[in-house]
């Protein structure tokens, strides 16, 4: 069976001009329900992470300002949201629900979250709408608890995971892989264990060509037992935070090739959905519906 975590304060309400980015979290589960692609068994609600837990890659430091909510102006401002009691909570929560998919993925495959792909959390501070980087979290978990040995981080959002390849630099059992805009955000980059740039308006046939290419090196040189995917559809052409060309047929045809590479090489697979910022809200439901029918289809 499909797990899928899912909690009712993934969709935690913001002040109008940041609930956009809020929706779609509150939506999807719904379609899914509703289309019959999922039934409501397949979706369980995290408890909060344990401190101890996060601290594995955050700083004490950086966790105590962001739970006692002491963070500075600018580091708010860095944010891009309010900070709250809510929403701290929240982020708990969605780096608890990436661990449990961890852990799914080990027996059944794969496993998703709703939520997730907070790449751009650095261990001593927030960016960009993340605060705990929940997908570097469950990696140093699995880690920790000797259930991997060499982890492949497979981030395809259109921003480069620049916190998370700060995190692991130079880490031997976790691999880093970003393809991303050359000229998005962030426009100061790290240097990921591989990084591609794409020029702006990359189409589908370009964008999978090249995907293709690095996931047959990935395995060749890589030879990971564990898969993160951040699969975020602001690679849309659509997406008003995002600057590449690809159409919502090339989205899916992406995440079938990470899945069906995934599902060939016996990899276990927990995804993060990661961002998406089309205008259109159906649009935007539909991109990130694909990667779980895709998953039904495949594994299931």
């Amino acid at each position: 069976m499909l797990h899928i975590a899912f909690d009712a304060c993934y969709a935690h309400p913001l002040p109008e001009k940041h609930r956009f980015p809020m929706i779609k979290y509150e939506l999807l589960p719904k379609q899914l329900l509703h289309e019959g692609t999922c039934v409501p068994e397949q979706f369980f609600s995290p408890k909060p992470i344990h401190k101890d837990t996060v601290l594995r890659v955050h700083t004490p430091s950086y966790y105590d300002q962001l739970c006692g909510l002491t963070l500075s102006t600018s580091e708010v401002r860095g944010l891009g949201f309010p900070l709250s009691k809510g929403l701290v909570h929240r982020e708990h929560v969605i780096a608890q629900g990436t661990i449990n998919g961890a852990a799914y993925a080990l027996e059944h495959g794969i496993a998703m979250n709703i939520a997730g792909g907070t790449h751009h959390a650095y261990a001593n501070r927030s960016e960009a709408f993340c605060m705990l980087n929940d997908q570097a979290i469950a990696a140093q978990w699995l880690l920790d608890n000797g259930k991997a040995n060499k982890i492949l981080i497979l981030d395809l959002d259109v921003h480069q995971g620049n916190g998370t390849a700060a995190i692991f630099s130079n880490h031997e059992k976790v691999f880093t892989f970003s393809m991303h805009g050359e000229k998005n955000y962030p426009f100061r980059k790290e240097k990921s264990d591989w990084d591609i740039a794409l020029p702006d308006q990359t189409d589908d046939a370009t964008y999978m060509k090249i995907l293709a290419d690095s996931l047959d090196d990935l395995y060749q040189n890589v030879q990971p037992d564990f898969v993160f995917y951040l699969c975020g559809v602001d690679v849309i052409a659509q997406d008003k935070l995002g600057r590449l060309g690809l159409s919502v047929l090339g989205c899916k045809q992406r995440d079938e090739m990470v899945l069906q590479w995934c599902r060939r090489h016996a990899l276990p697979v927990q995804c993060s959905m990661g961002g998406g910022y089309v205008p259109e809200i159906s649009v935007l439901v539909e991109a990130h519906a694909n990667t779980f029918r895709l998953a039904q289809d495949i594994y299931f």
